[in-house]
């Protein structure tokens, strides 16, 4: 009875970790697909405004599990001194892992070439979910990625602190900005 009751134990761990595993990396992803030309867009210096940019090879994948599952990738043949003499820069950015099976983002290889200063980050919305912004790498060579980063407002609301007034408010129910303060 001992060996059967191991055993059971041991075979619900494992069916158990196969489908948090799979909830985790598979289940909640949806891809998305190009809707126009508004899919890739950075913040101008002038305007202080989403405009669209010109791009190719859109790909992406999101979730409505969580507003920093979004990742995309695509190809650009905008330069990188247009590109800073236009848009508004993001600092310190730090790109997301994204699962495996998207093989067009590598979070690793995307903070390396950060790092070395080939590729250069943007804003592209600033909260596009409450403390969320969306964040845009263009390398040297064209290559671009998308995902969602944290700022201080979100970051101090996910970890509990008081948020300040310097941050939009939000509903009390939804957690959502309030309309009129984006």
């Amino acid at each position: 009875m001992g060996q059967f009751l191991a055993g059971f134990t041991v075979f619900a761990a494992i069916i158990a970790g196969g489908a948090m595993y799979y909830l985790q990396v598979y289940a909640f992803y949806e891809e998305v697909s190009a809707s126009g030309e508004n899919d890739v867009q950075l913040v101008s210096l002038v305007s202080g405004e989403p405009e669209p940019i010109l791009f190719d090879q859109f790909e992406a994948i999101d979730a409505y599990t969580s507003p920093i599952r979004y990742r995309a990738c695509f190809t650009t043949q905008m330069s990188h001194s247009l590109l800073s003499e236009t848009y508004v820069a993001f600092e310190n950015a730090e790109p997301r892992n994204a699962p495996g099976w998207f093989d067009c983002f590598d979070a690793e290889a995307i903070g390396a070439e950060l790092e070395a200063g080939t590729a250069l980050t943007f804003l592209a919305q600033k909260n596009i979910a409450y403390g969320v912004d969306r964040v845009v790498a263009i390398t040297e060579d064209g290559r671009g990625y998308i995902w969602h980063e944290l700022n201080d407002c979100g970051a101090k609301a996910y970890d509990g602190s008081p948020t300040g007034e310097a941050c939009p408010p939000r509903d009390e129910f939804t957690g959502e900005m309030l309309e009129g303060n984006n």
